[in-house]
Order: C-alpha cells, then structure tokens, then sequence
C-alpha cells in the first residue's frame, strides 16, 4: 500500500499479451479483485464488462506481439482503472463508436489519451 497526496492508495496491475484469447485472465482478475472489495454483483458484472470493452476497443490499436497493462486503484474508496497498449498509430481510440458508448455507460468516468512510452 502507497500513499498519493497523504491519501492511502492501493493498487494491482495484470500484464498479458495483447491478444483477444488472453482478456478471460483479465475478465476473472477484475472479478475477484471487486469481489474482495465487496462489491455487489451488479457492480461486479459491470465492472468486468465495462475493463473488458476497455480492453477489446484497445487491442484493434496494439502493436502486435505488444503487452496489454490494467492497473486498478482504490483511491480514498473509489476504484480507478487504467488500461494501456503501445498503439500502431499513436491516436485514441474513436469516442463515437458502439464499443465507446457502452463503455462510457458502464463506468462513472471514461477518458482516453495517447502518452509516449516510458
């Protein structure tokens, strides 16, 4: 457990490959993580669909072969998550597609943006 601005922060973060076949990892991680933060089981089926649409509007953008990282934050009670993928393009993903409505349905709070790599 860290600290951000004297608040306590906790986080985990799931690396896999950028490949469709691997989101059942990740759609079973964010489960169990809401769960353990007793979530309800509304909140957890949403959550799971909301990181995997996350997840799925991503990897039409990844390089192949690249990493696909989900970091989730309990920040002062509220959890935060933060999807990334090295992009082929170096562009967000289009905010006016299906994918990109039913996400922001799901989630309290959705952005996108493009940052060069660590």
């Amino acid at each position: 457990m860290g600290q951000e601005n004297g608040v306590p922060q906790d986080f985990v973060e799931v690396r896999i490959p950028a490949e469709g076949a691997y989101l059942s990892v990740l759609r079973t991680a964010t489960a169990g993580l809401a769960a353990r933060l007793d979530f309800t089981l509304d909140e957890i089926e949403d959550l799971r669909i909301a990181v995997d649409e996350a997840c799925a509007i991503l990897l039409t953008k990844a390089v192949p072969g690249s990493g696909l990282t989900c970091r989730f934050e309990l920040r002062g009670g509220a959890l935060a998550v933060d999807v990334s993928v090295p992009t082929l393009d170096g562009r967000p993903p289009a905010r006016d597609t299906f994918a990109w409505t039913v996400l922001a349905a799901l989630a309290g709070q959705v952005d996108a943006h493009v940052a060069d790599a660590p």
